[in-house]
């Protein structure tokens, strides 16, 4: 015998009420709703001691009992939760239909023409003689007639001017790095016993095979070819009496006896000759010789290069 309690009345108008709401609110899904949530539906609203105890009848009577109290359980908790203040049901915003944009308010009505710009107090006086300051007023241009007779004054024409002269070149540098802005791998006067003088005569710069290299001054080209262990080298005679050698090239640019300016390409970097890369060595001389050497970093900078 079944031991379900008695279900009252209102409990069971909860439950159609319930059921009548998720079918409203489910339309897409009424025929299931239909099909399966009536026949319950009906078990539900026979009365007890219609059915005989111990019977099927019964049995899914009972079941349709509890099952529409656990819905209408739910339902009740559902509707609590979205009334709560902070739930996200509580916090969501829908979508409103959008306004008209600020910019596309109509246009505003032409000013009255006879308005007239004044302005604030001014510790100026007017003219001796003037009646009044209305004749020193000026009219702002947005508020004058919009009539043909309130056109703008088409501007003056330009004067006509004479074609500009061709710019003068930029004068050529008295002065150049060999390779400007490259950085020093080996630095001048580094003592090293496998050199014949001692120590490093020139400096080395660290550039890519193919650099241009620079004349460093007005100069005349003095050699250009090979020279044992400085490879292909130039030797450039600058105008104030010292030498500019450049070594270890793989390309000569100048022949001797050609005159250069300071800036002009002389040759290419190379790693020909003693070398065990790719750099330039650039010595400057006091004299053609081996050893007749100076700091070529001072002699320039004293010249006013500054690229190194």
């Amino acid at each position: 015998m079944s031991t379900v309690p008695p279900v009252g009345p209102a409990l069971r108008r909860l439950a159609v009420r319930a059921t009548a709401q998720a079918a409203a609110w489910q339309p897409r899904i009424g025929h299931t709703v239909r099909s399966r949530a009536m026949p319950p539906l009906r078990l539900l609203m026979t009365p007890r001691h219609a059915t005989l105890p111990g019977s099927r009848q019964r049995a899914e009577r009972d079941h349709a009992v509890v099952s529409a109290g656990a819905a209408a359980a739910l339902l009740l908790a559902g509707v609590a939760l979205a009334a709560a203040p902070g739930s996200a049901s509580a916090q969501t915003v829908r979508p409103t239909t959008p306004g008209s944009s600020a910019f596309t308010a109509p246009r505003a009505h032409a000013p009255d023409p006879g308005l007239v710009q004044v302005a604030g107090p001014s510790p100026y006086e007017l003219p001796k003689g003037a009646p009044s300051a209305q004749a020193f007023v000026t009219v702002a241009p947005n508020l004058l007639p919009l009539g043909p007779e309130a056109a703008e004054p088409a501007p003056a024409a330009a004067p006509a001017q004479e074609p500009e002269a061709p710019p003068a070149p930029a004068p050529a540098p008295d002065w150049s790095a060999p390779v400007p802005d490259a950085p020093t791998s080996n630095p001048y006067g580094v003592a090293n016993s496998g050199y014949a003088a001692g120590y490093h005569t020139g400096v080395d710069f660290a550039v890519f095979p193919g650099t241009p290299v620079l004349a460093v001054g007005e100069a005349t080209v003095v050699s250009a070819g090979w020279d044992g262990a400085y490879g292909k080298e130039v030797v450039l005679r600058l105008a104030d009496g010292h030498f500019a050698q450049y070594a270890h090239l793989s390309v000569l640019s100048v022949p001797a006896g050609a005159r250069v300016s300071a800036g002009e390409r002389v040759g290419l970097s190379g790693s020909t000759g003693n070398s065990t890369g790719p750099h330039l060595h650039f010595e400057i001389r006091t004299s053609n010789r081996y050893g007749a050497v100076v700091d070529p970093i001072a002699y320039l900078s004293g010249r006013g290069v500054r690229a190194f």
